[in-house]
């Protein structure tokens, strides 16, 4: 199993399904040295499943070391974007709300 693969997994053990009442959205996770994922939180529910999704909302796009250190908590997501180390394309709003998805 790949680094970025624990990672999903260990999203998914902080997923806070009370923040995710309501919504039906697409994150796309573009993993430049490492497989894509996309994520699917609906009514309270959330999926990840390898490749790509021709409906996301907002795609984040970042090396697998970002993604690992913004998961964790170790790096703060803003900075990461503001450094260039993390882009967003589509509805860049949405990219906040997974700190209220997973919290750290």
């Amino acid at each position: 199993m790949s680094n970025v693969a624990e990672t999903i997994q260990g999203m998914k053990s902080k997923f806070n399904a009370s923040a995710a009442a309501g919504l039906d959205l697409v994150f796309q996770f573009n993993i430049t040295d490492a497989d894509d994922y996309y994520l699917i939180v609906k009514d309270g529910t959330c999926d990840f499943h390898q490749g790509e999704s021709a409906d996301a909302n907002v795609t984040l796009i970042m090396d697998s070391e970002t993604m690992q250190g913004v998961i964790s908590g170790e790096t703060d997501g803003m900075q990461a974007f503001m450094a260039g180390k993390l882009r967003a394309e589509g509805d860049m709003m949405l990219a906040l709300k997974l700190s209220e998805l997973f919290p750290a």
